[in-house]
């Protein structure tokens, strides 16, 4: 199977790492809560058209690496993944909405995200050879 993914004019592998926190940085993620931020970081990506190949919910924060259609802002993607976790996480466990520090925010603000790509010495490469092509290409000799 190929490394790139298709659609209707796109050839693409967009993948990124985005690491974000729960507020204050609590280490709350663990037992349910932790079983309901994963499957519901699942079920947000799948719905978006994401596939997750790596997802690990540590005590006081996510690790998420996932494959994002071009047609998909890392921006949009973040917004769905933190606002529906937590209404969800919420929902399930009322008792932490009623702690003075929670409000109706259970994400800190912000997230770091890094795209996983290609070696930048092997595009360097490839960039230099396709130059090298090119010019081999225009000096052949038409018959």
């Amino acid at each position: 199977m190929s490394r790139f993914r298709k659609l209707s004019h796109t050839l693409w592998h967009c993948q990124y790492h985005i690491i974000w926190t729960p507020k204050y940085r609590f280490r709350i993620l663990v037992g349910a809560i932790k079983e309901a931020v994963h499957g519901g970081i699942q079920a947000i990506c799948g719905f978006a058209g994401c596939e997750v190949v790596e997802l690990n919910v540590q005590k006081d924060h996510v690790h998420l690496v996932v494959m994002v259609p071009p047609k998909l802002a890392i921006s949009d993607l973040m917004g769905r993944v933190k606002g529906q976790t937590a209404m969800k996480v919420f929902n399930q466990f009322r008792e932490l909405r009623r702690k003075p520090y929670w409000g109706n925010h259970f994400w800190s603000k912000g997230y770091c995200v890094d795209s996983i790509g290609l070696d930048a010495e092997m595009i360097r490469k490839y960039v230099r050879y396709q130059e090298k092509q090119e010019r081999q290409h225009e000096q052949l000799p038409l018959d």
